[in-house]
């Protein structure tokens, strides 16, 4: 199975445009215990302890950016747990891949018999030029784009981009340790969480996290918009024609190049989408918002779309503006399948407290 990422690529040579969200969706644990202190005196290096909390999850009424998957907010209780303070790097990853000779989904040639089956039937197959390994990589748009639904515009499928070559075969990411690694599938995540003795964070767990001890702001510094160049690597000018970098970045930025926040983590907002295990779907929070409570939730029971299911990323990146995508509100919420990758999405890890020694 090869990243779906591809398939808006291909549908400019066989289908012709497709409705904004099905693109960008193709693109795209109670007693008396040790205190919080005890419990970050434990963190294992890198980490940070989230005290358990109950909170309300989603978007408050008064976000003009919400989107209808982010309503309606809905109260949830979270055990404690350890988070990473960064986004994984590159020199984290590459350590992962050393020892274990682990290859990417990008890496790997694209199996066309499986991915057909994602795909409406008699979909014609693309030229095998294109059914290359590689992954999704941002370009800007060379003039200004009016429909924004169409997003061909600004991702191209790229031949030979991956974790190690972020552009493509003749970009490197020599002298770039520091930087978060990107070019990452679900799977791919889940192997590097194995391999570290680690899990990806549930979205609660994620939210809960970015709040820090703000529980009603809509950003991960509180509720002050802005302060986002100086908190968070984002977009700045016109989308996707013109990034000014006021923020000191044009693209990716070393993990931890911007304040932390108040429970001592970087990079929640902005700089890379991160893959949570949660299942994606747009109508989730209407059925958890009819239980009193959700304990330790995990998601979506079944996909939004079978052929195709999504995990849910956190975060926003360096391209959200406000024209376009305000991912960098905690509550911002958006699908991405299991085996797409791109330039612009990551991961960090968490782990239970019963899982440290």
């Amino acid at each position: 199975m090869r990243p779906t990422g591809i398939i808006p690529f291909f549908r400019r040579f066989l289908n012709g445009p497709v409705a904004p969200l099905a693109l960008f969706c193709l693109i795209i644990s109670c007693g008396q215990g040790p205190g919080a202190g005890d419990m970050q005196a434990k963190a294992p290096e890198g980490m940070q302890w989230v005290e358990g909390a109950e909170f309300m999850q989603g978007a408050r009424p008064d976000d003009p950016m919400a989107m209808a998957s982010e309503k309606p907010a809905h109260l949830v209780r979270v055990d404690g747990f350890y988070i990473d303070r960064t986004e994984v790097t590159n020199a984290r990853f590459r350590a992962f891949v050393k020892e274990t000779g682990y290859i990417t989904t990008a890496e790997k040639p694209v199996d066309w018999e499986a991915m057909k089956k994602t795909l409406p039937p008699g979909t014609p197959k693309p030229p095998d030029s294109v059914l290359q390994p590689g992954s999704m990589v941002f370009t800007l748009s060379k003039e200004p784009v009016s429909d924004m639904g169409d997003i061909s515009q600004w991702w191209r499928w790229q031949v030979g981009a991956n974790w190690k070559h972020p552009q493509g075969p003749d970009s490197s990411i020599e002298g770039k340790d520091h930087y978060p690694v990107v070019h990452i599938s679900y799977e791919d995540a889940l192997a590097y969480c194995a391999w570290a003795g680690r899990r990806l964070p549930t979205e609660a767990e994620w939210e809960l996290a970015a709040r820090g001890t703000s529980p009603e702001g809509r950003y991960t510094w509180g509720d002050d918009p802005a302060l986002l160049p100086q908190k968070a690597n984002t977009w700045q000018g016109i989308f996707p024609v013109r990034d000014e970098g006021q923020d000191g970045f044009n693209g990716l930025a070393p993990v931890a190049s911007y304040p932390e926040n108040a429970r001592g983590l970087y990079d929640m907002a902005g700089n890379v989408w991160e893959w949570t295990q949660d299942t994606f779907h747009p109508a989730y929070y209407t059925l958890a918002a009819r239980k009193v409570v959700s304990v330790n939730p995990g998601g979506a029971e079944a996909p939004f779309n079978p052929l195709q299911p999504e995990k849910v990323i956190k975060g926003g990146s360096f391209l959200c503006n406000a024209s376009y995508c305000a991912g960098f509100r905690i509550s911002a919420r958006m699908g991405m399948t299991h085996d797409s990758s791109t330039d612009h999405v990551g991961f960090r890890t968490v782990a239970d407290a019963n899982k440290i020694k």
